[in-house]
C-alpha cells in the first residue's frame, strides 16, 4: 500500500572526513575527487597496511579544546566534531549544553565504538600489577554508546539517545532509527549520523576478516562522521530542506547471498513508498570490495537499468569508512544534487550491503 504521510525532511548536514572539517571541504573535495591517502608514519601507526585516509591534522584537543578532551578517544573526538559543525551551521552560534536541545535526540551509527579502546583496556588489564589498576577515565571509551553520549553531554541534547551497529548499513539503520523516532512524535529534531576511525586496532580486525576476494581491490582504510539533521515534514524549516527521507528498508542475507536479499528489499521500498522506477533519478552503491559489491551493482542494474539514472560513486577516495559509509553515501549524494537542477523532485537510491549479511535501501526525494 501507498503512504500517504510524507517522510521527515533532510534540513541540512555536516561532515568530518579524509577531505578536511566541515561541510565545504566535503563538498570541494568530493567534486575534486582527489585521493586523500597518505603514507603512515610507523612512529604513530602501528599495524597492517602502509597507507590510510586520514582526517588532515585531527589532534582532539586543537580542535575542540582542552576542557572535557583529556580522555577523549578519536571515534569520539571525530562524532563530537561533526555534531558540533553541524549545530553551528543550523543556529549560526557556538553550540553548546545551552543550546536548546530538549527535543533534540541523536542516533549514531558505529561497528563496535572505538575498537582501539576496547582492546587497550583489555591490555591494561593484563599487564598492570593487578587487573583493576586501570585508568578508570578510559572506561567509557569502551562502551559501544560512548560517543553518541558525549555527543549529547556537551551539546546538552536531551531527546533520544541511540546507538546503531549494523557494519556498513550503520549509517541507513540510523536514518531510520531516526525516522520512527520523528514519526512517532518522541522529538522535535534528530541528528542522524555514523562514525568510524582509523586506528591500529581496527586495521588488524579488518586484515585478519577480509576474505580473498576483498583483498585484491580492497581500498586503504578511511575515517570520519557524517551528521544529518532531520525534522518533521511540517516543521518550520522543512520547506527549505535538501531532501525527504522516503523510506529506509533493511533485510539480512541468507545462504543464497546478498544479491536476492537486496533485491526483496529494493523492491519493497518501492512497493511501500509507491515511487516507480522512472522517478529515480540516481542510484548510490556502497560498493565494498569483492563479490559484495559485484552482486550489488549486478542487483541495481537489473532493478534500474531500463532507465538509465544517475550513478553517484561512493566517496571512494576517503577509503573504507566501514560503519559511517553509508552515511557518507547519502552526504556525496546531497552534495551531488546540489550541482543537478534535474534532481529536483526525483528519487535517489541508497543501498549498503555489508560482508557479514547486513543490507539496506534508502529513497530519498530530493528538493
Amino acid at each position: 500500500m501507498v503512504a500517504a504521510v510524507r517522510g521527515p525532511v533532510i534540513s541540512g548536514w555536516s561532515a568530518v572526513s579524509p577531505y578536511g572539517i566541515g561541510r565545504h571541504a566535503f563538498v570541494e573535495g568530493l567534486r575534486s575527487g582527489r585521493s586523500t591517502a597518505v603514507e603512515l608514519d610507523p612512529a604513530e601507526w602501528s599495524g597492517p597496511g602502509e597507507r590510510a585516509c586520514l582526517v588532515p591534522g585531527f589532534v582532539i584537543r586543537e580542535v575542540l579544546g582542552r576542557k572535557g578532551t583529556r580522555s577523549m578517544d578519536r571515534v569520539t573526538g571525530l562524532a563530537v566534531t561533526a555534531v558540533d559543525r553541524l549545530l553551528r551551521e543550523v543556529t549560526g552560534a557556538e553550540p553548546g549544553p545551552a543550546s536548546g536541545g530538549d527535543d533534540v535526540a541523536l542516533v549514531l551509527g558505529t561497528n563496535t565504538g572505538s575498537a582501539q579502546s576496547i582492546m587497550d583496556h583489555t591490555r591494561d588489564t593484563f599487564l598492570e600489577e593487578k587487573p583493576f589498576y586501570v585508568d578508570p577515565s578510559h572506561f567509557p571509551n569502551t562502551v559501544m554508546n560512548c560517543a553518541s553520549g558525549q555527543c549529547a553531554i556537551r551539546y546538552g541534547l536531551r531527546g533520544p539517545n541511540a546507538t546503531v551497529a549494523a557494519g556498513r548499513a550503520s549509517g541507513l539503520q540510523a536514518l531510520h532509527y531516526g525516522r520512527r523516532l520523528l514519526t512517532s512524535g518522541r522529538a522535535g529534531s534528530v541528528l542522524v549520523g555514523a562514525v568510524e576511525e582509523h586506528s591500529a586496532a581496527r586495521a588488524w580486525l579488518e586484515h585478519h576478516t577480509r576474505g580473498a576476494d576483498e583483498r585484491a581491490d580492497a581500498v586503504p582504510l578511511g575515517e570520519g562522521c557524517a551528521v544529518l539533521r532531520l525534522v518533521p515534514a511540517d516543521a518550520p524549516d522543512a520547506a527549505a530542506g535538501l531532501a525527504e527521507v522516503v523510506l529506509v528498508e533493511s533485510g539480512v542475507a541468507g545462504p543464497d547471498g546478498a544479491a536476492p536479499a537486496l533485491t526483496r528489499c529494493v523492491r519493497r521500498a518501492l512497493r511501500r513508498s509507491g515511487v516507480s522506477p522512472a522517478e529515480v533519478w540516481a542510484i548510490s552503491p556502497s560498493a565494498p570490495a569483492g563479490s559484495a559489491g559485484v552482486a550489488e551493482r549486478g542487483v541495481l542494474e537489473a532493478l534500474f537499468g531500463d532507465v538509465e539514472p544517475r550513478w553517484v560513486p561512493h566517496p571512494e577516495p576517503i577509503g573504507d569508512t566501514s560503519a559511517a559509509a553509508a552515511a557518507f553515501q547519502v552526504v556525496a549524494v546531497l552534495a551531488t544534487a546540489e550541482d543537478a537542477p534535474d534532481a529536483s523532485g526525483k528519487v535517489a537510491v541508497i543501498t549498503s550491503v555489508d560482508r557479514d549479511g547486513a543490507v539496506a535501501c534508502a529513497l530519498l526525494r530530493l528538493r
